[in-house]
């Protein structure tokens, strides 16, 4: 069973719909909750390269700080000229 925390942007008020979206999806995944995480993003991302968490879940892409590490890019994804293309909510070089 792999382990998560939930991250929920301290700037997300009220919190409580976006602890249950992310509750229900740890439920459907069978994940171990370790915790919610209502700190940076850069918090979590040390939690995950000291390997406490294997799963990070939020509750909508628009929560991700565009600067985050680790980047995530998608090879696949089909440019288009208004695009770019970018996935929403990751970066592109």
């Amino acid at each position: 069973m792999e382990i998560a925390v939930i991250w929920i942007p301290a700037d997300i008020e009220p919190s409580e719909p976006a602890v249950a979206v992310c509750l229900s999806h740890l439920r459907q995944h069978d994940y171990r909750l370790k915790g919610i995480v209502r700190a940076p993003w850069e918090t979590v991302e040390q939690r995950m390269i000291d390997g406490e968490v294997d799963v990070v879940v939020i509750a909508d892409l628009a929560h991700l700080p565009p600067d985050r590490s680790p980047r995530i890019e998608v090879a696949s994804a089909p440019a288009s000229p208004s695009e770019g293309g970018s996935v929403p909510g990751t970066q592109s070089d």
